[in-house]
């Protein structure tokens, strides 16, 4: 079930906003895709951000993922909890396994970003092809 709070990118990142900040983390189809995730490597606090730019790489036993991130900002906060317990990724993609927090610049942005509903239809259309 997709959370229908959340926003989403195309390389399957996702935004929840919360006034001007927004958490970012990695899809359930994505950590699912990825297999056993094994490490995860974040951001600098501090780092600015501009949407669509490599961020961070998801290891997991199969391959390496890049992290985009959906919005553009300033990173506040990572999930250190992640470098210990990187499976974290695996068992609560939309929770627990968060992996920053990203001081907007512009909180626009994310009305670009794709509604659940929409995610949902861009993950069916990907199956298909």
């Amino acid at each position: 079930m997709i959370p229908s709070d959340l926003r989403f990118h195309k390389e399957h990142e996702w935004v929840r906003l919360d006034g001007t900040q927004a958490t970012v983390g990695i899809s359930d189809f994505a950590q699912d895709a990825l297999g056993d995730i094994v490490f995860v490597d974040l951001p600098k606090v501090g780092t600015s951000v501009k949407t669509g730019q490599q961020i961070g790489e998801v290891e997991s036993t199969k391959t390496t993922s890049t992290i985009y991130t959906p919005v553009s900002g300033t990173v506040r906060q990572i999930n250190a909890d992640l470098k210990d317990h990187p499976e974290v990724v695996n068992s609560d993609p939309y929770g627990k396994g968060w992996l920053a927090v990203i001081e907007l610049t512009d909180s626009g942005e994310v009305n670009q970003l794709m509604t659940a509903a929409q995610y949902d239809a861009f993950l069916a259309s990907q199956k298909k092809g």
